[in-house]
């Protein structure tokens, strides 16, 4: 059942195209699109983009009231007029628990879909859920919060299958194996090689993660803080439910949930870095508060730290080169 029909279909029309750009510009909502769309006309480009980007704005609760449901419907909109990263986007969440379940089989018919349009990340995600060039039992459709039940594919065959990640989908079985490696004893060159096949999905940096779990654990899946954060992300309950967290010991769902408040948090400060990291440590509310990062020595040295692993040390001058002596 359509929940937001009313105002989508006033967006969509392509009739009133110049009217949805003329909402979007005055609520500072960017419409350019990219060579992944280049398939679509303009005009369904531009308001497949605004409907993406209101549909953040729900999703996150970020100038808007958070609605799963309504982004949902207008995801659903921007991917039915062809979008890439909407029919993408539509496949994590369904595949995240990020809706209350995970549905891996209409998580891969929209990641089919997302190929199907040249989205270049679809196919490594159906890839990770076994659906690549896999005949579904059903084709992609929007299931709202309420209709959505937990489904997953069936193995193509059990002996080789990865029950526990890193596929888009949150395992929740404490006994289950990746590649061979029981999750909850992970090594930390098993870390490693899990953010360097986990981070691209949050379009974030490795080796950003890897810093932030330096600082964080220590790389200690059973890291405790007095201030109850919990395991190689150092996430408090409140944060792991917000962020589809259903067992934050699990080092797996651990890391999705804190790499996904992450990428949250890089996309409410406009990329900035650094007040990303500030927030991490110190919320939000503190870095919105104080204009900045916070004057808190804890969160200062934090971003510092973890800033100064990402910086190449600097180099020696090469021998026999002719050195600046000038004051």
């Amino acid at each position: 059942m359509r929940r937001f029909g009313y105002l989508i279909d006033r967006l969509i029309s392509r009739s009133r195209t110049s009217r949805a750009l003329l909402l979007a510009v005055s609520l500072g909502i960017p419409v350019s699109g990219s060579s992944a769309t280049a398939a679509l006309s303009s005009e369904d480009n531009a308001a497949a983009t605004w409907l993406i980007n209101l549909g953040q704005r729900y999703e996150y609760g970020v100038g808007a009231p958070q609605h799963l449901d309504r982004a949902l419907e207008l995801y659903c909109e921007a991917a039915n007029l062809g979008h890439p990263q909407a029919r993408f986007h539509l496949g994590w969440l369904y595949a995240s628990g990020r809706l209350g379940a995970i549905d891996e089989i209409q998580a891969a018919a929209w990641l089919q879909a997302a190929q199907a349009a040249g989205h270049r990340q679809a196919r490594v995600k159906l890839s990770q859920l076994n659906a690549l060039d896999r005949p579904l039992p059903e084709p992609p459709h929007c299931l709202f919060t309420d209709a959505i039940s937990e489904r997953r594919l069936p193995p193509v065959n059990l002996a080789t299958t990865d029950t526990s990640g890193p596929s888009m989908g949150m395992r929740t079985d404490s006994a289950s194996t990746l590649n061979g490696i029981q999750v909850r004893e992970l090594a930390r060159a098993d870390i490693h090689s899990l953010v360097q096949r986990l981070a691209p999905s949050y379009q974030l940096d490795p080796e950003l993660v890897l810093a932030l779990i330096q600082v964080e654990s220590n790389f200690n899946p059973s890291a405790h803080s007095p201030k109850d954060a919990r395991g190689l992300m150092q996430l408090i309950p409140a944060t792991a439910q917000r962020f589809g967290v259903t067992d934050i010991w699990d080092p797996v769902q651990n890391m999705r949930g804190g790499m996904a408040y992450l990428r949250w948090l890089l996309d409410h400060f406009n990329g900035n870095r650094k007040l990303a990291l500030a927030a991490y440590n110190a919320g939000e509310g503190a870095v919105q508060r104080h204009g900045g990062i916070p004057p808190y020595p804890e969160t200062q040295a934090y971003v510092k730290r973890i800033i100064a692993q990402l910086e190449p040390a600097p180099s020696s001058p090469a021998l026999g080169l002719p050195q600046n002596t000038t004051p």
